[in-house]
C-alpha cells in the first residue's frame, strides 16, 4: 500500500522517491488493467485463483505496444498537473486500445460515459469482459474510446491527425505515440513534414513520442535496427531535435522520462513564448521524445521456453492456450499477480486514494478533453449568401463561366468572415491555384514557415490555404482539424484522390459509428471534398490523370454518411457548396470542372434543383404536352450535361418530331431508393421522372455500372443504357476523350435511334450521320491537333423557345 504523500512530494523533480514509488504504481495499475482486459471475463480482482472458466473463450487483443502506452501516458498525466497543459493523446500503434482504455478507466471518464463499466469490481469485470468481445468494444482506440480522435485500426495517420488538431489551437498539445511499425508507412513519413507549417504564435504544439519497442507483427522494425547515430540524424534532418529515453529497467526509466518531458516542455513553452511576446517567425526546431522499451515490456519473458519479452511474440498473446494448458494458466496468473494488485485496488475494485492523485481533473482529464468530442467546440461558419455570388445566365447556354472560379470568390468571403474565428482553413496537395480557387489568395496566404524568397508568392506564416504535395496528409490534416470542432476544404484533383481512399475509410466508419451509436460524441462538421481537374478535362495530361472512381469507392459506405454532388455548372456548385459547409458528421464530395463551360440555370433555378437534387430541365425538353416522351435523356455531371444537350439539339434538327426529356442529377443518392438512402427518390417520383417503360439514355460523369447499381431495382432499369468512362484515354483533345468514351454528342444520338422503335424508318440515315461525323472528327484533330470548330464552338440553340434558364 502507498503512503499518503503531498502532491509536491510526487512532483519534486524530476521525481522523488515518493513520486517515483506513485509514478511506478499508476503504470503498474494500467499494465494490470490492459492484460485483464485482453484475458479475464471473470475474477476480475484475483480474489481467488484463476480457473479455466475466468478466461475469455477467444483471446483477442495485442500487448506488446501496451505498456509502453500506459507508460507514456501516466507520465503526461504528471506533467497535466504539474503545468497544468491542455494535452490531448493520440495513439498511434495499431492496437494499442487495452492501454487507453485502461487509463481512461484508471482516471474515471470511462465510468462517467459508461455509467455500468463503474470503478468498482462490477465495473471492472465489464471493463475486461467488452474488451474485443461481442457486444463489446475494438481491440484497438476506436470512436468507442473518450478522449480519441485517431482510429486506430489503421497505421500511418496519427501525427497528421495530431498537427491538424493543433492548428488554430495555441492552447493545445498533442502528444502523438507513433509506432515503430507505423513509422515505416508512406503517409507517416510525409507527416513529418508537418511541423514546417505549425505556426507557435497562433498554433499549439505537437510532441511526437516515436516509441521504439523492436519489432512488428512477425519482423524486425526498421527504425529500431538503424544505428542510433543514423536515427538521431534521420530526426534531425525532418527538423526536429530528438530526445531519446532508452532501457528497461523500472526506475531509471522513470526518471528519464520525468526528466526529458519536463525539458521537451519547456523547449514548447519557450518557442511559443518567443513567437508570441518576442515576435520571432523563424520555423522553431520542436523536440520531440525516442522512446526505446521492451516490446511487451513488464510481461513473460519466456513462453514454452521460446522468447517473448522484447521479441516479436508478445505483438498480441503473450500466453495463447491459456483455457486448455494449466502451465499457461499459472504463467498467466502469476504474470498478473505480479503487478501486486491488491495494493493498487480496495477491497471493492476502486482504484486507491493515491493513485487518483495522480490523475488530472475534470476537463485536463486527457479522457474527457473537450478537443477530443470536437462537437462540443463547434461553431456555425459565417457564410455570405452564395447567391451574391451567382453568374447572371440571361437564357440556358447563353454564357461561360469557370465554375470552381466562381466558388472560388464565395470561399475567399467565407475565410474573410470568419478571420477573427480562425476556424477555416483550406487543404490541397499544392492545387489552389490550379483549381482556380486562387480568389482565396486576395484575403490569406498558403501557410509557410520556411524562408521567404522575394519573388516568392502567397506566402505566409499566418497563411489560411495548407498545401503539401501529400494527399494523406492533406486529408489527415483536415482529419484532425474537423475532428476537434473547425471547418474545411479539401480540394484535390480527381484522379489522385484515390491516394487517401483507405483514409476516408476509416473517417466514414468513425463517422458512422458516432452518428448513430455512440450518443455523447457531438456531431462535427462534415469533411468536404472537391474534385476537380477531372477525368474528361484530363486530354493534356494524359491517362494517368483519367479516374473518375473515387465515388463508387464513396458510394460502398453507409447512407447515413456519405453525399455524392455532380453539379453542372456554376450557380449549382454554388449551392451546393453553401449546403455542404453548413452539414454535420457527413461526407460530402463535389465534383465540378474548372474549365469555361456553358452556364444552365440562372441562381434561383440552381436552388430549386439542388434542393430536390434531380430535375427535369423543361426548357430543353418538349414532351410537356402530353408527358409522353420518347425518350429520357438524362445526365449527371458537367460535361455529360453539355453533351446531353448537344445531342438533344441535333436529334431535333435531324427528327423534329421527337419527343424528349431531359433530366438532369445534381445529387447522385437520389437515384437510390428512399429505403437505402435518404436523399432517394420514391418509387413513385422515380417513375414519374423516369417513366416505367421508356427508353433511358444516362450520361454519367464516372464508371456506367454504379448508375446500375444505384437503380437495379426500379421500375424501367430494363430500358436503363448508361454512358460514362469506360477506362479509354490519352493525351488528345478534350471532346476526343469523349469519342473514346462513347459518352459524346454523337454516340448519344445513335443510342437514341437504336432504342426509340419508331425511329427505326429513320435510324439508318442518323447512324450513317454518326459514323461520317466521329470519322471527321478523327481526321480533323490528327491534322490541326484541336476539335473541330462545330465541337468548340457549340451553343445551344433553344428550341423550344424557352427564354429563362429558371423556366
Amino acid at each position: 500500500m502507498m503512503s499518503n504523500q503531498t502532491q509536491e512530494e510526487v512532483f519534486a523533480a524530476p521525481l522523488t522517491q515518493t513520486g517515483l514509488h506513485a509514478i511506478h504504481a499508476c503504470w503498474r495499475a494500467a499494465n494490470y488493467l490492459a492484460v485483464g482486459q485482453i484475458y479475464l471475463l471473470d475474477n476480475p480482482l484475483l480474489l481467488q485463483p484463476l480457473k479455466p472458466e475466468h478466461i475469455k473463450p477467444r483471446l483477442l487483443g495485442h500487448w506488446g505496444t501496451t505498456p509502453g502506452q500506459n507508460f507514456i501516458y501516466v507520465h503526461l498525466n504528471r506533467a497535466i498537473l504539474q503545468r497544468n497543459l491542455d494535452i490531448i493523446y493520440i495513439s498511434g500503434p495499431g492496437h494499442g486500445g487495452p492501454a487507453v482504455v485502461a487509463n481512461v478507466w484508471l482516471e474515471g471518464t470511462y465510468s462517467e460515459y459508461y455509467p455500468n463499466i463503474s470503478q468498482d469490481e462490477a465495473g471492472m469485470k465489464n471493463l475486461f469482459r467488452q474488451f474485443s468481445f461481442p457486444g463489446g468494444i475494438p481491440s484497438h482506440v476506436a470512436p468507442e474510446t473518450p478522449g480519441s480522435i485517431h482510429e486506430g485500426g489503421e497505421l500511418g495517420y496519427s501525427l497528421s491527425h495530431a498537427f491538424g488538431a493543433v492548428f488554430d489551437n495555441p492552447d493545445l498539445v498533442a502528444a502523438c505515440v507513433i509506432g515503430d511499425g507505423e513509422a515505416e508507412t508512406g503517409p507517416l513519413a510525409a507527416s513529418w513534414h508537418s511541423s514546417k507549417f505549425l505556426n507557435p504564435a497562433r498554433d499549439g504544439a505537437v510532441l511526437p513520442i516515436l516509441h521504439l519497442n523492436g519489432y512488428k507483427i512477425a519482423n524486425p522494425s526498421l527504425l529500431a535496427r538503424i544505428p542510433h547515430d543514423e536515427l538521431e540524424s534521420l530526426l534531425t534532418g525532418y527538423g526536429y531535435k530528438p530526445y531519446f529515453v532508452e532501457g528497461s529497467e523500472a526506475e531509471p526509466m522513470h526518471q528519464k522520462m520525468a526528466s526529458v518531458l519536463d525539458i521537451c516542455l519547456d523547449e514548447i513553452a519557450e518557442i511559443q513564448y518567443a513567437a508570441r511576446k518576442q515576435g520571432l517567425h523563424e520555423r522553431p526546431c520542436w523536440p520531440m521524445i525516442v522512446l526505446r522499451t521492451p516490446k511487451g515490456w513488464t510481461g513473460p519473458k519466456e513462453v514454452d521456453g521460446l522468447k517473448v519479452e522484447d521479441f516479436w511474440r508478445s505483438h498480441q498473446l503473450p500466453v495463447t492456450a491459456v483455457r486448455e494448458n494449466p502451465a499457461h494458466l499459472r504463467l498467466l496468473e502469476e504474470w498478473m499477480r505480479s503487478y501486486r494488485p491488491e495494493e493498487l485496488f480496495t477491497p471493492s475494485g476502486a482504484p486507491q486514494p493515491e493513485l487518483m492523485a495522480l490523475v488530472p481533473k475534470g476537463k485536463k482529464r486527457m479522457g474527457d478533453n473537450p478537443h477530443a468530442n470536437g462537437g462540443l467546440l463547434l461553431k456555425s461558419l459565417r457564410l455570405p449568401d452564395f447567391r451574391e455570388y451567382g453568374v447572371a445566365v440571361p437564357s440556358p447556354g447563353s454564357v461561360r463561366a469557370e465554375a470552381t472560379m466562381v466558388m472560388g470568390a464565395f470561399l475567399r468571403d467565407i475565410m474573410k468572415l470568419n478571420e477573427s474565428s480562425r476556424n477555416f482553413r483550406v487543404f490541397g496537395p499544392d492545387e489552389t491555384a490550379s483549381n482556380r480557387l486562387d480568389a482565396l489568395f486576395q484575403v490569406t496566404a498558403r501557410s509557410w514557415m520556411e524562408n521567404i524568397l522575394p519573388y516568392d508568392e502567397h506566402l505566409s506564416p499566418d497563411g489560411r490555404v495548407m498545401e503539401i504535395l501529400s494527399e494523406h496528409t492533406c486529408q489527415g490534416w483536415l482529419e484532425g482539424y474537423l475532428l476537434t470542432g473547425r471547418h474545411g476544404l479539401f480540394s484535390c484533383y480527381e484522379a489522385f484522390i484515390h491516394i487517401i481512399d483507405s483514409m476516408f475509410n476509416q473517417h466514414a466508419k468513425w463517422l458512422k459509428i458516432t452518428s448513430t451509436q455512440i450518443p455523447w460524441r457531438r456531431p462535427v462538421a462534415s469533411l468536404n471534398y472537391l474534385l476537380t481537374s477531372h477525368v474528361w478535362r484530363q486530354d493534356h495530361n494524359g491517362f494517368s490523370h483519367q479516374d473518375p472512381g473515387f465515388i463508387d469507392h464513396v458510394v460502398n459506405k453507409k447512407s447515413s454518411v456519405i453525399r455524392v454532388y455532380l453539379p453542372p455548372d456554376a450557380n449549382t456548385l454554388l449551392s451546393v457548396t453553401d449546403h455542404c459547409l453548413k452539414s454535420r458528421n457527413y461526407i460530402n464530395v463535389i465534383v465540378a470542372g474548372k474549365q469555361p463551360e456553358w452556364q444552365w440555370l440562372d441562381m434561383e433555378a440552381a436552388v430549386r434543383h439542388c434542393a430536390f437534387g434531380i430535375s427535369i430541365w423543361e426548357w430543353a425538353s418538349n414532351d410537356s404536352a402530353d408527358g409522353e416522351p420518347d425518350v429520357v435523356m438524362a445526365c449527371a455531371g458537367d460535361v455529360p450535361t453539355l453533351e446531353t444537350l448537344a445531342a438533344v439539339d441535333i436529334l431535333r434538327e435531324k427528327i423534329p418530331d421527337i419527343k424528349i426529356r431531359v433530366v438532369n442529377v445534381v445529387n447522385l443518392m437520389t437515384l437510390q431508393p428512399r429505403e437505402e438512402h435518404p436523399h432517394g427518390l420514391s418509387d413513385r417520383d422515380f417513375d414519374d421522372i423516369f417513366t416505367t417503360d421508356k427508353p433511358i439514355i444516362f450520361a454519367y460523369h464516372g464508371y456506367p455500372w454504379l448508375i446500375h447499381r444505384l437503380a437495379y431495382r426500379r421500375t424501367n432499369h430494363k430500358n436503363l443504357h448508361v454512358r460514362g468512362y469506360k477506362e479509354e484515354g490519352t493525351t488528345t483533345t478534350p471532346f476526343d476523350i469523349l469519342v473514346m468514351n462513347d459518352l459524346d454528342r454523337f454516340h448519344l444520338v445513335a443510342d437514341v435511334v437504336e432504342r426509340v422503335d419508331r425511329l427505326r424508318d429513320r435510324a439508318a440515315y442518323i447512324k450513317q450521320f454518326v459514323r461520317d461525323m466521329l470519322i471527321t472528327h478523327k481526321e480533323y484533330i490528327h491534322e490541326h491537333g484541336e476539335d473541330m470548330p462545330e465541337i468548340r464552338n457549340w451553343k445551344w440553340k433553344g428550341r423550344t423557345g424557352a427564354t429563362s434558364a429558371g423556366d
